[in-house]
């Protein structure tokens, strides 16, 4: 039986419930959940990884409040409820549970060549949680357990999915079966990748220092406007072609962003705008940016004024998840050996 037929097409993705939402979680990931989901070519399964949160310190209270704010987000930027399963995570104990399986599966020398890790520990690696260390293999049972088959990610996550498929492999190997997909990471469309607004070089964060560095999906018509307004560039105008943005890093997220809001390719924002300055390039994506995104943060405030709603809507998508999940991890643990399944 052939990949595509043994497994039914189906997307899964998350996002941690840490800090604010920003343009990038829009751009990066929320956007192209909606665009998979309206297609209609696949399941699609979204998830609030409130577990995967943890693994630094979160206050209880800013994490409860958070965890309702992606939800919001995620429904004001068009995942409909109905389309879509949407849920947190930590209401589906089967995550927990494949996830410890996974992390008997996974190599710790798999784990070590983790970049973000390295990146996220720093020169503090000894202090850090285990959880830190060791949530890629949860990530996978997040995807696994779904059977998913297709998982949208920035480029950051996709060695995390490249795991995902090896741990997959072994666990089919080990013992000698063909349960679990080997899943593809889908990175695709303009600015997978949002950057900083103050430096283009860093990637576009919920921590960064200064709130002018980011687009919170919160901000208002006028703070947004001022945000991208007041964005770093350089004093070159856009240039006739692509190839003329590179070592311009300021000026290429901006036209990145311009791309992933409008739904042009980066090549046709350089043909429409090629020679502008910035005193015309800067207004038109602040105009078409309060175009885009005002209306989400208008709506995620009436959602947030609901949380009731939101948690209504947030337990039915975990009861939905728990019926796709629950024989999964119970032919899991059968498999393994496990007595009582």
């Amino acid at each position: 039986m052939s990949e595509a037929s043994k497994f039914t097409p189906r997307v899964f993705s998350g996002i941690k419930p840490s800090g604010g939402l920003t343009l990038g979680n829009y751009l990066g990931a929320i956007k192209r959940f909606v665009d998979w989901q309206d297609a209609g070519t696949h399941e699609t399964i979204y998830c609030v990884v409130d577990l995967h949160a943890i693994t630094v310190w979160q206050e209880p209270a800013v994490l409860h409040a958070a965890t309702r704010e992606v939800a919001a987000g995620f429904i004001a930027s068009g995942i409909d409820p109905v389309k879509s399963i949407l849920f947190n995570q930590s209401q589906v104990s089967a995550h927990a549970e494949l996830g410890w399986i996974f992390s008997c599966v996974a190599r710790v020398g798999w784990m070590n060549r983790m970049t973000q890790f390295k990146d996220k520990a720093g020169a503090n690696a000894e202090k850090v949680s285990l959880g830190l260390y060791a949530y890629p293999a949860l990530m996978a049972s997040d995807i696994l357990l779904y059977h998913a088959t297709h998982v949208p990610v920035g480029e950051d996550q996709k060695q995390h999915v490249e795991l995902t498929r090896d741990i997959a492999q072994k666990f089919n190997h080990d013992y000698k079966v063909d349960f679990f997909p080997e899943t593809a990471p889908v990175i695709e469309g303009p600015a997978t990748r949002v950057m900083n607004l103050r430096d283009g070089t860093k990637k576009m964060s919920k921590s960064g220092e200064s709130d002018m560095e980011r687009i919170n999906m919160t901000d208002d018509a006028a703070t947004i406007a001022k945000k991208f307004k007041k964005a770093r560039t350089d004093p070159e105008p856009l240039p006739e072609t692509l190839d003329g943005l590179k070592d311009r890093p300021e000026a290429k997220n901006l036209v990145d962003i311009y791309a992933g809001l409008s739904g042009l390719s980066a090549e046709q924002v350089i043909t429409e705008y090629a020679g502008a300055g910035w005193g015309k390039f800067k207004p038109a994506l602040a105009e078409l940016a309060v175009e885009k995104l005002g209306p989400i943060s208008t709506e995620m405030a009436r959602l947030m004024a609901d949380p009731a709603e939101i948690d209504r809507i947030l337990a039915h998508g975990a009861d939905q998840a728990r019926e796709i999940a629950q024989p999964i991890l119970d032919e899991t643990y059968r498999i393994v050996g496990m007595v009582g399944r």
